[in-house]
C-alpha cells in the first residue's frame, strides 16, 4: 500500500475529519487536532456557557421560507470547514469562515450572503463592512501568508491591520492577495473587508439576482458568499495549475511565484497509487506527461488520476508542493452515420441528457448550507439516469466541480448575464453600454481561467438566450481562443426570447421551447441540442415558496407529472433519432423561489415524479442518441 494519500481521499477526509484545519474560535491549537475533538471541546464550552448548539451568544439564524435537511447542521462551528481548492491541496491551511462582525454592531455567518436566513442577518445592504480576527499558527514559521476569497458579490476591498491588501470587482471569481507585510509580530489580526453590491443596478454581470424577485428571476445574494481561508506558501510556490487532458496524458502548466532559478516535477499517479507519468523543465511551463494505460474519463466510469506537483531548487530540494488530480478525456464534433455533427466524449458520439440547474437554495439563497447539499444535488441527476447538467448563468465553489467531477456528470457552464429588463417584450436589446462590456469580458476569461482544469467542464455557454448579448460571433471566437480544448455554445436559446438573429458562431445550435421538446434539424457544421425544454410544475403543499407558484404547465399529481415526462421523453426520443440531437436540458432540478417546474422540491426534500420511472426514460433517450 502506498504512503501518499491522494487529494480525493484528502479532500474527502478533509471534509469528514478536518484534518488540519483551523477552527475559527480555536486558531491557536494545534493543527492536527482532530475537527472531532474540537467539535467537541466547542460544543462543551457552549454548554457551559448556556449557549445551545449551533448558535452563539449575540448571533443566532434567522427562519428561512422553506429549510432543507442540511439547515439545522450549520453554525458558527460548521460554517462549509471543507477543504476549498481540491485542484491544488496544500497539507496546512485556516478557514476563516464563522462568526465576523458586521456593520459595526452586528455579527454574520460567513461565507453565507446577508440576505440569507444561515447568516443571521436576513436583509440586503449596499454596502458591507465585515470585520474580525485571527492569529497566525506559528508552525508556519517565516512562510509567506496568503488571503483566498473564493467569491464576494460585487466589489471587494480587504485590508488586514488596517493596510489595504486587495481590491477586487466581480462578484463570482476568486482572488487572493498576500497579507505577509501586513501582519504584526504576533497576537492577533485584523481583516476587514468592505462590499458593495447595488444587485441589478451595476455594470457587472448578475445572473438572474434580483433587487425586486419574481418569475424567473431569483433573490439576489451580496457580499462574502464562498469560503474565505488563509494559506502558508514558501516564498517559490506554485500559484495555479492548469490541466490539460486528452486520451493518452496531460499537459500541465504551473503558474509559479517568486520563481528564480527553480524547476517544476509533475507526477501522476493512478487511483492505486503506482505512478503512470512523471515529467519535469522549467517552471512556468507546459509539461506532457504521456500516461501508461490510460483510463480514460466518463460518465459510468469517472475514472481520475492524482497528480502531484513539486517546485525544486537548483540542488532539487522541494521547495513547494502540492497535490491535485484530473481524468482524462476529450470533447469534440464528430458525424453521424448520415454525416450530421454530433457531440462526441472520447471520439464516441454520447448524447448530453440533463437539467438545467440554477444553483439557489431557500436558506443559503446563493450558498449551499453544507457540502453534502452541493454534493446531493449532483447525487440526484445522477439517480435520475442524467449524464449531464447545465450550470445556469451562475458559477459554483469549487468543490461543486470537484464532485461533478468525481461523480461523473458533465457539465455545460454559462456565464452569469449582465444585467437586463425582462419586462420589455421580446425583441432583440440595443448592446449593453461599453463598461458592462468591458465588466463582462474580464469576468467571463476570469471564469474560464478559472475552472479549465475541471474535467466535468465539456462546454463553455457565454449568452442565454440573448440576455446582454452583443458581438456574439466575437465572444464566440474569444471563449474558443481561451479554451480550444472545449465546445463552445454561443448563444443558448438563439431562436428565442432577446435573442440577436443566429450569428452562426460557436459549435452549437441550441433551441429553447416550452414545453417541447425542440425540434431543430442540423443545417451547417453545428450541433443541434435542445438547450431547454419541459417545465412542468407541480406544487407539493408544505414544499413551496411564498407567493404565486408558476410552471409552463401545470399537472395536478405525482402521477400525472410521471406521466407527462413520460410522454415528452418518448417524443424527444424520437426526434433524437430522427433529427441527430446532440443534447437535451430538462428545465430543471429544483423547484427554485415561484418556479415549481423542479424534479426535486425546492427544499430537496421530495422528489416529485417516480424516479425510478423517469430515470429509465433519461437512460433510454442517452442511448438513443450515443454509439
Amino acid at each position: 500500500m502506498s504512503d501518499r494519500t491522494s487529494p480525493r481521499a484528502e479532500a474527502t477526509r478533509d471534509s469528514l475529519v478536518g484534518k488540519r484545519w483551523y477552527s475559527v474560535g480555536m486558531t491557536g491549537w494545534r493543527h492536527n487536532l482532530p475537527a472531532f475533538v474540537l467539535t467537541g471541546i466547542v460544543a462543551l464550552v457552549m454548554a457551559l456557557a448556556g449557549i445551545s448548539p449551533g448558535h452563539a451568544a449575540g448571533w443566532s439564524p434567522k427562519t428561512p421560507p422553506l429549510n432543507t435537511p442540511w439547515t439545522s447542521q450549520v453554525g458558527p462551528d460548521n460554517a462549509l470547514p471543507d477543504y476549498p481548492r481540491p485542484q491544488l491541496v496544500r497539507p496546512d491551511w485556516q478557514n476563516l469562515n464563522g462568526l465576523w462582525e458586521y456593520q459595526g454592531s452586528e455579527q454574520i455567518l460567513v461565507p453565507y450572503p446577508p440576505e440569507s436566513a444561515l447568516s443571521g442577518i436576513g436583509r440586503h445592504d449596499d454596502v458591507m463592512t465585515y470585520r474580525r480576527t485571527f492569529t497566525v499558527p506559528a508552525a508556519w514559521g517565516s512562510q509567506r501568508v496568503l488571503v483566498h476569497f473564493g467569491a464576494v458579490d460585487q466589489t471587494a476591498t480587504v485590508w488586514v491591520n488596517g493596510t489595504e491588501v486587495a481590491t477586487h470587482e466581480g462578484g463570482y471569481t476568486e482572488f487572493s492577495a498576500d497579507i505577509t507585510d501586513a501582519l504584526k509580530p504576533g497576537g492577533p489580526q485584523e481583516i476587514v473587508v468592505r462590499a458593495e453590491d447595488r444587485d441589478e443596478a451595476v455594470p457587472f454581470p448578475v445572473g438572474k439576482q434580483r433587487a425586486t424577485p419574481g418569475g424567473i428571476l431569483y433573490t439576489g445574494s451580496s457580499g462574502i458568499w464562498q469560503t474565505v481561508w488563509l494559506e502558508p506558501v514558501p516564498a517559490a510556490h506554485v500559484d495555479k495549475l492548469d490541466i490539460t487532458p486528452d486520451l493518452t496524458g496531460f499537459t500541465v502548466t504551473p503558474t509559479v511565484s517568486g520563481v528564480t532559478d527553480q524547476r517544476a516535477e509533475i507526477v501522476v499517479n493512478d487511483a492505486g497509487g503506482a505512478e503512470v507519468a512523471r515529467a519535469s523543465g522549467e517552471a512556468g511551463q507546459p509539461l506532457r506527461l504521456d500516461v501508461s494505460r490510460p483510463q480514460l474519463w466518463t460518465p459510468d466510469d469517472p475514472y481520475l488520476y492524482d497528480i502531484t506537483v513539486r517546485l525544486l531548487d537548483s540542488d532539487g530540494k522541494t521547495v513547494d508542493q502540492a497535490r491535485s488530480y484530473g481524468g482524462l478525456r476529450t470533447v469534440g464534433l464528430v458525424p453521424d452515420a448520415q454525416g450530421r455533427p454530433r457531440i462526441a466524449l472520447n471520439g464516441r458520439i454520447t448524447f448530453l441528457h440533463g437539467p438545467l440547474d440554477q444553483g439557489f437554495w431557500p436558506d443559503g439563497i446563493y450558498t449551499a448550507p453544507t457540502d453534502e447539499a452541493l454534493r446531493s444535488d449532483l447525487d440526484q441527476i445522477k439517480q435520475l439516469g442524467f449524464n449531464f447538467v447545465r450550470k445556469h448563468v451562475k458559477v459554483e465553489p469549487a468543490r461543486w466541480y470537484y464532485w461533478a467531477d468525481h461523480l461523473g456528470v458533465l457539465v455545460f457552464q454559462d456565464m452569469p448575464s449582465l444585467p437586463v429588463d425582462l419586462s420589455l417584450p421580446q425583441a432583440p436589446q440595443p448592446p449593453p453600454p461599453p463598461d458592462q462590456q468591458e465588466n463582462f469580458e474580464r469576468e467571463l476569461q476570469a471564469m474560464i481561467d478559472q475552472l479549465r482544469s475541471t474535467t466535468s467542464i465539456i462546454g463553455w455557454v457565454p449568452f442565454n438566450e440573448g440576455w446582454g448579448e452583443y458581438d456574439t460571433a466575437r465572444i464566440a471566437d474569444m471563449v474558443s481562443a481561451a479554451d480550444p480544448t472545449r465546445l463552445v455554445d454561443a448563444n443558448s436559446g438563439v431562436n428565442c426570447c432577446y435573442s440577436h438573429p443566429d450569428s452562426g458562431a460557436g459549435n452549437i445550435y441550441d433551441d429553447h421551447t416550452y414545453v417541447g421538446p425542440g425540434s431543430p434539424t442540423v443545417h451547417d457544421a453545428r450541433a443541434t441540442v435542445d438547450g431547454e425544454y419541459g417545465g412542468l410544475g407541480l406544487v407539493m403543499p408544505g414544499h413551496v415558496w411564498p407567493g404565486e407558484p408558476q410552471a409552463y404547465e401545470m399537472t395536478t399529481s405525482q402521477q400525472q407529472l410521471t406521466q407527462r415526462y413520460v410522454e415528452i421523453s418518448q417524443e424527444l426520443e424520437n426526434l433524437v433519432r430522427s433529427n441527430g440531437l446532440s443534447g437535451a436540458i430538462y428545465t430543471q432540478l429544483t423547484d427554485v423561489e415561484n418556479e415549481v417546474n423542479g424534479l426535486l422540491t425546492y427544499d430537496r426534500r421530495v422528489v416529485k415524479p417516480d424516479l425510478s420511472v423517469v430515470a429509465q426514460r433519461n437512460r433510454a433517450v442517452i442511448q438513443a442518441g450515443s454509439d
